[in-house]
């Protein structure tokens, strides 16, 4: 298996530990992607449903988790989480997801996550691209409408009926310090995508190969894993302001806090 980016494991080491404040539950993943998240709820005792809307992404989430699925812990959906029928969960998941929907969609998200913990009082976990002024070449081929800063996030949750109770910036300063260089090998690998639909850059993004950004031989997980990126962890929780990070996690629930 290959190593996982710097960024990814701050995100999941970061995410990991907030986890371990909540009792296992029923959760819902909207964009699985690789499957990271979900593969760390599951082996945390949680159990319930992940969306992926690019066929192909779902088929490799498939053949991940087709143990799971078998057992029936967990339910892969091909298709619009926010078209689908309101649940009751005990945790809402996205990650790298929300940027991908216009305004209208972004609402219609919120209200609709906000609405399947209405009733057990669960939560809402949201890890979003930050910094409008970081705006560049990732954004322009990944189907980006936006890029977040934390008085957006708090308007779209209170302005669809929910409360913002944590915010944080995330990989400060090593996602920073390698942008120049991330947006040179996206550039060369993946600037023809500039010329896709945004529906297409979409579901590209789940399935993105650019050697030394978002994929790393296997060797490079003796350098790259938790243990060895665990001083970063405690660097960007140390630091990690929200104005200037390149991603923001956040929390929130439904109603009042």
């Amino acid at each position: 298996m290959n190593a996982l980016p710097p960024g990814t494991i701050l995100q999941l080491m970061y995410f990991s530990e907030r986890l371990d404040r909540l009792k296992a539950g029923r959760f819902v993943e909207i964009g699985a992607g690789a499957g990271e998240i979900t593969s760390i709820l599951l082996s945390r005792g949680w159990s319930g449903s992940i969306y992926e809307f690019d066929a192909r992404t779902a088929e490799k989430l498939r053949e991940r988790f087709s143990r799971e699925i078998a057992s029936d812990r967990l339910v892969l959906n091909n298709s619009d989480y926010v078209q689908s029928e309101t649940d009751d969960f005990d945790l809402v998941v996205s990650s790298m997801v929300m940027e991908h929907l216009s305004d209208g969609d972004e609402a219609l998200f919120m209200q609709k996550s906000l609405a399947n913990l209405e009733r057990k009082g669960g939560m809402l976990i949201g890890i979003v691209p930050a910094g409008p002024r970081y705006w560049g070449v990732e954004d322009d081929i990944a189907g980006h409408f936006r890029r977040y800063t934390p008085e957006w996030i708090n308007s779209i949750t209170h302005s669809n009926g929910g409360s913002l109770v944590h915010v944080k910036g995330l990989t400060f300063p090593v996602s920073n310090l390698l942008l120049p260089l991330s947006n040179y090998l996206v550039a060369k690998q993946e600037g023809v995508k500039v010329k896709l639909s945004k529906m297409e850059q979409t579901k590209e993004s789940g399935r993105r190969n650019v050697k030394f950004k978002t994929t790393f031989p296997s060797l490079f997980s003796l350098i790259l894993n938790r243990y060895t990126m665990y001083p970063l962890h405690i660097l960007q929780k140390a630091l990690g302001p929200a104005s200037r990070s390149l991603v923001l996690y956040f929390e929130a629930k439904p109603g009042g806090r």
